[in-house]
């Protein structure tokens, strides 16, 4: 793994394209953002053996890479502002402010730019917003209008000279829109650990679901984490997209599993080991997270971040001590 610090993209519209009155916690990123300052501290710290998180700012995504992914009518109607009443109500986010179509580029721009660091440098990088398993080839669905997993699968095989991608979706929902979007890649394999009775409930087909029922714990959540690694690793990928939700806390509103913070801690911890030991490139979305009060969420986002960049900077965390 990279020692320099773990480089993260985050822009303001992250949090100020979504409207205050939208039911999606537009604050969490915010607050995740607050919560890591002590990590963004003078560049010497790393020198130390300290975990450093250095800020990037995206560039909005061009459209042609978008059209790796999507069909060109429906990114064009977005682009223009001319989706339906019910594509819009089927993605969410409403009510939409008129910075929603530059939020989403510039979105997609951070996830894309946090893979072109990855293959390049090796190592952690992450976009501080994104997962967006949910957006199919031509619509959008729960909270997401593209697909940035999809999207930087494919400009990874098509442009970066990467010959295999595995997708790891951790978060509570399946990724269903990566599973259709990237289902006739063989080169990117898809692996989705989820709740078997949320959302979408109409499930796609992954390369690998991993199921697991509802009110699970940490035990059971762990061991599908473990059997999914071993499905991704066997693939000899040569970058890994983490799509690191972490809806699946017992505090979430919209998870039905049982992990506790502990539990979500130590997931984090064998992703990074995993790739780690076979020196594969991790790109970490963030994923779901709609813990109420809010707070759960914001401590397990912090947790997750700290964590990549402790393997950024070397300084890592022994699975025993995890808390």
């Amino acid at each position: 793994m990279s020692h320099s610090g773990l480089p993260m993209w985050y822009h303001p519209l992250y949090t100020d394209g979504i409207h205050p009155d939208a039911r999606f916690p537009r604050d969490r990123y915010l607050r995740v953002l607050e919560r890591l300052t002590p990590y963004r501290t003078a560049k010497q710290e790393q020198a130390e053996g300290n975990p450093f998180i250095e800020i990037h700012t995206p560039k909005p995504i061009k459209r042609e890479h978008l059209l790796l992914a999507h069909d060109a009518e429906y990114v064009d109607r977005f682009l223009a502002g001319t989706l339906t009443e019910k594509e819009i109500k089927r993605i969410g986010l409403t009510p939409w402010t008129e910075d929603m179509v530059q939020r989403t580029l510039l979105l997609m721009g951070g996830a894309l730019e946090a893979t072109e660091h990855a293959v390049q440098f090796g190592g952690i990088s992450a976009n501080m917003a994104g997962g967006t398993h949910h957006a199919h080839r031509n619509f959008g669905s729960g909270y997401c209008v593209f697909n940035d997993l999809a999207v930087c699968a494919l400009h990874a095989l098509k442009n970066l000279n990467v010959r295999r991608v595995a997708v790891l979706d951790l978060d509570v929902h399946q990724g269903d829109g990566t599973a259709t979007t990237l289902q006739h890649v063989p080169e990117a394999l898809t692996v989705s650990v989820h709740c078997d009775v949320n959302f979408p409930f109409r499930k796609s087909s992954s390369d690998y679901d991993l199921p697991i029922a509802a009110e699970s714990g940490d035990i059971r959540y762990l061991e599908a984490v473990e059997e999914a690694l071993d499905l991704c690793f066997e693939d000899q990928p040569e970058l890994l997209l983490f799509q690191a939700g972490v809806d699946a806390l017992a505090a979430d509103a919209l998870g039905k599993l049982n992990v506790t913070r502990t539990g979500m801690q130590r997931r984090n911890e064998i992703v990074f080991e995993r790739a780690s030991k076979h020196n594969v490139p991790v790109v970490v979305f963030m994923g779901g997270g709609y813990a109420k009060p809010l707070d759960g969420t914001i401590d397990a986002f912090e947790d997750l971040f700290t964590q990549a960049a402790g393997w950024s900077t070397g300084r890592t965390t022994p699975s025993s001590n995890v808390q």
